[in-house]
């Protein structure tokens, strides 16, 4: 038996890994692990992330049906389950697609271990980026730490070739067949809830939407971005049908914002410590105040700045928070409170329903000034000339802080001023003694 093993790619189309596995085998059967690992890690039993995977895994069983075949959902360590599977089945072998993450890389070593031990092939394929690794760095073989020259070399190596769907239906009748409808866990069964989020297959954004996304997206009170990240996080559309989306549609401010995905899926790949610590190593050292009343009042949306509390607040409620807003609080956090990144990094991560570890990370790592082509530490968000610029007319802060401008709204946490003034001071003094002034 052939398996392939679903995982960030939860779609039948233009699926890189399931192509091969097709197209090389007479009959594959598709499974999807509910891995524990992660699982066990999740703080919210009611976690939006999981009801997401659950319901795409239930459009993906749909589909397979009308094909007359099904997945296998399990739940468990994969190296527990892969090897019960081996002793179970004739396993001849295992295709799954690549991930890049310091865990994912661990867990495919070990489950490539206990496979070749048995004698079972496992094949890997590039899926969930146009390029990675290696495909992108400097002439002399070092990756790249800032942005702009990435990007000028990914636009350069990026020809149709790249983008080109896998035409995976041509090969639909090596999916193994399945009479009886294999058993499919229920939320409760794999430990959690139904959420009040709802899977829908994504679809195309508007062409009038790509066209003034540059002018738009930077206004979280409008209608202006595609809201196709937690798709891509989860696989269920293609990065290839979304760049091949932004050429045709000369959409060139969304296709760097697809770029920056995968400059930072390439830095967490070279830079794995970052995670945990900062690239700029120095700033390891910064005397962080960390004080937990003020964490509260950010996590909860009452620090008395509307834009801050409006993100906030629709982060908690939704999952969801407008790219804008999360630098903007994430500035804050970090700036002006002077609260360490790593705990506002943690926080998005148990919250967000795109949360992409090395977005997430490369982000945070940007507004504190302390990651690979970070703002300057003197880059400060003022969050009200921010809400002035991009909320001119509170439709954003009225939606998720009604109460702003009443006398229960309560006082700022900090003087915007004087807070801005010590965090420079503060990130000067440990630059220079990491230069050894």
């Amino acid at each position: 038996m052939v398996i392939f093993w679903f995982r960030r790619d939860l779609r039948l189309n233009d699926n890189a890994g399931l192509y091969y596995a097709l197209k090389e085998n007479p009959e594959v059967q598709p499974i999807f692990i509910f891995d524990t690992v992660i699982l066990n890690d999740l703080k919210n039993r009611s976690d939006r992330r999981v009801d997401f995977i659950h319901q795409s895994l239930q459009h993906l069983k749909n589909q397979l049906r009308a094909l007359n075949s099904d997945i296998l959902v399990l739940k468990g360590n994969p190296v527990e389950v892969f090897k019960k599977l081996a002793e179970d089945y004739p396993l001849k072998a295992v295709y799954t697609n690549h991930d890049y993450e310091p865990y994912a890389i661990e867990r495919d070593n070990k489950v490539a271990q206990l496979l070749k031990s048995r004698g079972i092939v496992f094949k890997t394929i590039k899926d969930q980026c146009i390029f990675e690794k290696e495909e992108i760095v400097k002439d002399d073989g070092h990756p790249y730490t800032v942005f702009t020259p990435y990007s000028k070399k990914w636009k350069e190596k990026c020809t149709p070739f790249y983008y080109k769907p896998y035409p995976v239906s041509k090969y639909f009748d090596s999916l193994k067949k399945s009479e009886e409808v294999l058993y499919f866990p229920s939320l409760e069964e794999i430990g959690f809830h139904r959420t009040d989020i709802t899977f829908s297959p994504p679809s195309d954004p508007d062409p009038e939407l790509l066209r003034m996304y540059k002018d738009r997206r930077d206004f979280p009170g409008t209608d202006g971005t595609t809201r196709l990240s937690v798709h891509l996080r989860f696989g269920t559309v293609s990065i290839r049908h979304l760049v091949s989306l932004a050429m045709r549609q000369k959409a060139e401010t969304w296709l760097n914002e697809l770029i920056w995905r995968e400059f930072f899926m390439m830095l967490l790949y070279f830079f794995p410590h970052t995670v945990h610590s900062c690239y700029r190593r120095a700033f390891d050292n910064l005397p962080w105040e960390n004080d937990l009343e003020k964490f509260e009042k950010w996590k909860t949306g009452n620090t008395g700045i509307p834009i801050v509390d409006a993100g906030m607040r629709e982060l908690l409620h939704t999952g969801y928070m407008h790219n804008r807003v999360r630098m903007i609080t994430a500035s804050f956090l970090v700036k002006n409170l002077l609260i360490d990144w790593r705990w506002g990094e943690a926080w998005f991560a148990q919250h967000l329903n795109d949360f992409d570890l090395s977005a997430n990370v490369g982000n945070w790592q940007w507004a504190a000034s302390t990651g690979c082509d970070a703002a300057p530490y003197f880059r400060i968000f003022n969050p009200i000339e921010q809400q002035k610029k991009f909320d001119p007319d509170y439709l954003y802060i009225e939606k998720w802080v009604p109460e702003w401008n009443t006398a229960s709204y309560p006082k700022p946490v900090v003087d915007l001023k004087t807070s801005r003034e010590k965090a420079i001071k503060v990130y000067q003094a440990t630059s220079k003694l990491s230069r050894g002034f």
